[in-house]
């Protein structure tokens, strides 16, 4: 298991993941749909068994698309697909474009699997990669959209450092994006919330998008402090309406009951 000794600098000869590598054993139900589906549907992207790097010769441009989904539709991207209910909903209701679902927990990969395979879904491919390293692979233009919708909030301050929206993965992602395509983004973690505003706000190669305006804390707080942010300074930011093309998710909706706000962003990239 590849992770960060939390006593040690971020930059401590390892890389610094927003993800803990946990593996657990897939139910008969998981491991059936596995069995059966990963061979239409899972890309074969990483460095070797077991492994999350992707190999050094591949190259996420045109040609992988192509030779992925047999065509040249507009691609669009979900990093951290979770159990795969959004992302198989959006492949079922836009069969003219492709979907790349990135996922590393087993158990996400195998239900994701399921849920593609159980509909027949031919635009829908799984990459069981880190998300960072392939969009370092990527050619520029190659995607049309990039979906990040409630990521790990990494809540203690001490790990804000493994949150995934990182000024480097913006970078790379902006190489990605066609001109005029956009980064989604949603987190009902208000802390969170603040921590993309500091990222992608006013960052090169992207404009926020966004039409509402939210007043949001200017300081951060760990895991167990939230309700201090109240009695902290505030400030205005924009973000966006809900985004029509997001289903609603069983980890959305148990948000919504424990009387979280969900905040949007859309970046677009320019």
């Amino acid at each position: 298991m590849t992770t960060q000794d939390d006593d040690k600098p971020a930059l401590y000869g390892r890389k610094v993941l927003s993800f803990v590598r946990r593996s657990g054993r897939l139910d008969d139900r998981l491991q059936r749909a596995w069995d059966r589906y990963a061979d239409r549907y899972l890309l074969d992207a990483a460095a070797g068994e077991g492994s999350l790097n992707v190999r050094d010769d591949v190259r996420f441009d045109a040609d992988f698309v192509r030779n992925a989904w047999g065509n040249d539709n507009p691609l669009i991207v979900e990093i951290g697909t979770g159990q795969g209910e959004n992302i198989v909903a959006a492949a079922a209701a836009r069969p003219d474009v492709n979907f790349l679902a990135l996922e590393v927990y087993d158990p996400g990969v195998a239900h994701t699997l399921l849920l593609a395979g159980k509909q027949d879904l031919g635009n829908i491919r799984i990459a069981q990669v880190n998300a960072p390293e392939l969009f370092a692979h990527a050619d520029a233009g190659v995607v049309g959209e990039v979906w990040t919708f409630f990521p790990d909030p990494w809540p203690k301050m001490k790990h804000h450092k493994r949150r995934i929206v990182q000024p480097e993965l913006a970078a790379s992602v902006r190489h990605a994006l066609a001109d005029g395509g956009v980064w989604r983004i949603a987190t009902d973690i208000e802390d969170y919330a603040l921590h993309v505003h500091e990222v992608m706000d006013g960052i090169a190669g992207f404009e926020n998008a966004g039409g509402l305006t939210v007043s949001l804390p200017t300081g951060h707080v760990g895991k167990g402090n939230a309700e201090l942010a109240a009695d902290m300074p505030h400030a205005d930011f924009a973000e966006s309406e809900r985004f029509g093309g997001r289903v609603l998710t069983n980890f959305e909706k148990k948000g919504l009951a424990a009387g979280r706000t969900i905040h949007d962003f859309t970046y677009r990239a320019v």
